[in-house]
């Protein structure tokens, strides 16, 4: 059985003071795009996860782990196969929509785990997990717990820009504590989010830790998009465009002289592939 799991581009990411339980209070808008892992599972002796070219710890072996110990499921042992298309620790999202990949694999196969308790695990996960277990465009609160689904937006084009460099997320979150700034609770609950699209309040942090994003933003403003940002902790930069078309025109005429750049589109809540698999 197979799985795909989405990448995400945060449209905004404003941030607010920090949680009693060390997290930041965030208001986001995460949109799943057509950038995939490609999950693969069957049955084996134990549960193992295999994600060729990353090393430590993985996020989709705690979310098998987790959803055994609270639905209970003794089934079979899973082998799990995550064929990495999306960047690591680059701000896309991928550890996290591997992981939401997996819960909604392990319900499949299982016959448990409703919707809620799916969340909740997903919730205790990441932050971004949630957002990305019923793909498309969300709008996530609080840690990113408190998800809410929108509307598909017309079409609309995505440079991505990756970066050989990597920023842990926490990373980013303390150098942006350090410079200071960011939004208090009333704000964050007084902002109309789909109106700050193209704001994201980690990038100064982002570019602190990270110099070289000042050259690709500098690249995706170029090539002519009309919003350009740091996704998410960074350090990918994504340039929007008013069509795919013209992202995918932005792409090749990077890649054509020597910048790393890929293209892609929204992905929308209907397209059954991101959630039921191929």
């Amino acid at each position: 059985m197979r799985e795909l799991a989405p990448a995400k581009v945060n449209l905004c990411l404003l941030v607010g003071p920090t949680r009693h339980d060390g997290r930041h209070e965030v208001v986001t808008v995460m949109q799943a795009i057509t950038l995939f892992d490609v999950i693969e599972v069957a049955d084996a002796e134990a549960d193992e996860v295999i994600c060729p070219g990353v090393e430590g710890p993985n996020l989709a072996a705690a979310a098998l782990h987790a959803f055994r110990a609270v639905t209970g499921w003794d089934g079979p042992g899973q082998r799990i196969v995550i064929r990495k298309r999306i960047p690591v620790a680059a701000g896309l999202g991928g550890g996290s929509s591997d992981a939401a990949a997996v819960l909604r694999l392990a319900a499949r196969r299982s016959g448990r785990g409703d919707r809620r308790a799916l969340f909740e695990l997903a919730a205790a996960l990441g932050s971004d997990v949630p957002g990305l277990l019923e793909p498309g465009r969300v709008l996530a609160r609080g840690a990113g717990e408190r998800v809410e689904a929108l509307a598909d937006p017309e079409p609309f084009g995505v440079l991505v820009l990756p970066s050989a460099a990597r920023l842990a997320a926490g990373a980013v979150y303390s150098e942006a504590d350090r410079l200071g700034g960011l939004r208090s609770a009333g704000e964050l609950e007084s902002i109309e989010p789909l109106g700050a699209i193209g704001v994201n309040d980690l990038e100064a942090a982002a570019r602190s830790l990270e110099p070289s994003i000042d050259a690709a933003l500098t690249a995706a403003r170029s090539a002519g998009a009309r919003s350009v940002m740091v996704s998410g902790s960074g350090p990918t930069v994504v340039g929007l465009f008013g069509d795919p078309a013209a992202a995918a025109r932005a792409a090749a005429e990077l890649a054509a002289a020597g910048v790393e750049a890929l293209a892609a589109a929204p992905l929308r809540a209907a397209d059954a592939g991101a959630r039921r698999g191929l």
